[in-house]
This record gives structure tokens, C-alpha cells and sequence, in this order.
């Protein structure tokens, strides 16, 4: 029966060592903003949403993994003149 147990606690501290090592990450989106045109970065780690008022917003981007590369996607855009800001 002690073997049973040991086997059990090790199989349940090697499954939490496992979620810890692995954290989810947040992805970044660029998001523009409908009557000015301006893109904004959202971290999709936030709780909350954009409000859609008094303007609406579409996603404009894939997910990107960090900030860097989502402010890479936002200033593509601003030269190819898709986002006013």
C-alpha cells in the first residue's frame, strides 16, 4: 500500500511541476479603431474587452506572441497606410 502512495504522490507533483513549467501565454492583437482608423496593440491577457462605444473596432492582425512583434505588425501597417496613427 505505501508503494501505491508514493507512486501516486510522485505522479501528482510531477503532473504540477508540469502546469507550472508551462504557463499559458497571452497573445497580443493589433485592433483598429472604426470612425478614427487608428490601430491600437490589445493584450488578449486583460479581462475586459474594448468598449464599442462610441466607435467600433475589428481585429486587424493574427495573434502575436509578444509585444515586439505586435508593434512590428502595428508600424507594417502604418506604412502601408492602412492605420491613420
Amino acid at each position: 500500500m505505501r508503494r501505491v502512495t508514493a507512486l501516486c504522490a510522485a505522479t501528482a507533483i510531477a503532473v504540477s511541476a508540469l502546469a507550472v513549467s508551462a504557463p499559458a501565454q497571452a497573445g497580443y492583437y493589433v485592433i483598429r479603431w472604426d470612425n478614427t482608423g487608428i490601430c491600437q496593440i490589445w493584450n488578449e491577457d486583460l479581462q475586459q474587452k474594448p468598449l464599442h462605444w462610441p466607435s467600433d473596432y475589428k481585429v486587424v492582425s493574427k495573434p502575436a506572441p509578444t509585444l515586439t512583434d505586435a508593434m512590428a505588425v502595428q508600424q507594417k501597417m502604418r506604412m502601408e497606410r492602412r492605420c491613420t496613427l
